[in-house]
């Protein structure tokens, strides 16, 4: 290969890499070419960029850039993976890959996350770890636990005031009625009064000629 040929392929790929700080390596050499297109469908439905690429060209195209450790000792030709939610899911997407047959020889071959190298038995330990998504997920609900937690105590005190004020309530109106009596009563001594007085008058009427 000419210098003038490498020269314009380490300019793509300083394109393509441009901006990328972490991606993962894997080897696809001697895949067929049916399950080549079949994988990297799958990896664009995903959002997941691959190249394949020399690691010389690799290295010069990413020296002096966070991507160079990946490339430090690796020789032949491999294919860099990059993209996805983070490299998280990246790496699990990675070793799915890599647990069915029928895309062999797919193997981790390592990769690059926060500028530290990661060798193929490291990015299988960070594919084990949770997601972004995952991560997400736990914070939210820690976060609402809390709250959750503090609407309970609220609520329970209040339920047994609202029980306490409505029992008070109701003993209130039990006992308006036995009050009330007394007052019911009244009319009953009032209205005895003028059956008494015809009485009394009949009894001075029938003295009257006793005293003549």
């Amino acid at each position: 290969m000419s210098k003038y040929v490498k020269d314009l392929i380490t300019a793509e790929l300083k394109k393509r890499f441009d901006g990328v700080d972490e991606a993962l390596l894997v080897n696809v050499i001697g895949m067929p070419n049916e399950q080549n297109v079949v994988l990297r469908r799958q990896l664009r439905q995903k959002k997941i960029n691959l190249v394949v690429v020399k690691n010389s060209l690799a290295r010069r195209a990413t020296e002096g850039t966070a991507l160079a450790p990946a490339f430090e000792g690796a020789a032949g030709t491999l294919a860099v993976l990059w993209g996805g939610d983070d490299l998280v899911s990246l790496a699990k997407e990675v070793v799915r890959i890599a647990g069915q047959k029928e895309f062999a020889p797919f193997t981790p071959q390592g990769g690059v996350m926060d500028g530290q190298k990661l060798s193929p038995a490291e990015v299988t330990q960070v594919a084990k770890w949770p997601s972004r998504q995952e991560q997400l997920s736990i914070l939210v609900g820690q976060i609402l636990s809390p709250g959750a937690n503090l609407s309970a105590q609220l609520l329970g005190p209040g339920g047994k005031l609202n029980s306490q004020i409505k029992k008070k309530s109701e003993g209130a109106e039990d006992e308006a009625p036995a009050e009330s009596a007394p007052a019911e009563s009244a009319p009953a001594e009032a209205a005895a009064a003028p059956a008494e007085a015809p009485a009394a008058e009949a009894a001075a009427s029938d003295a009257a000629p006793a005293a003549e």
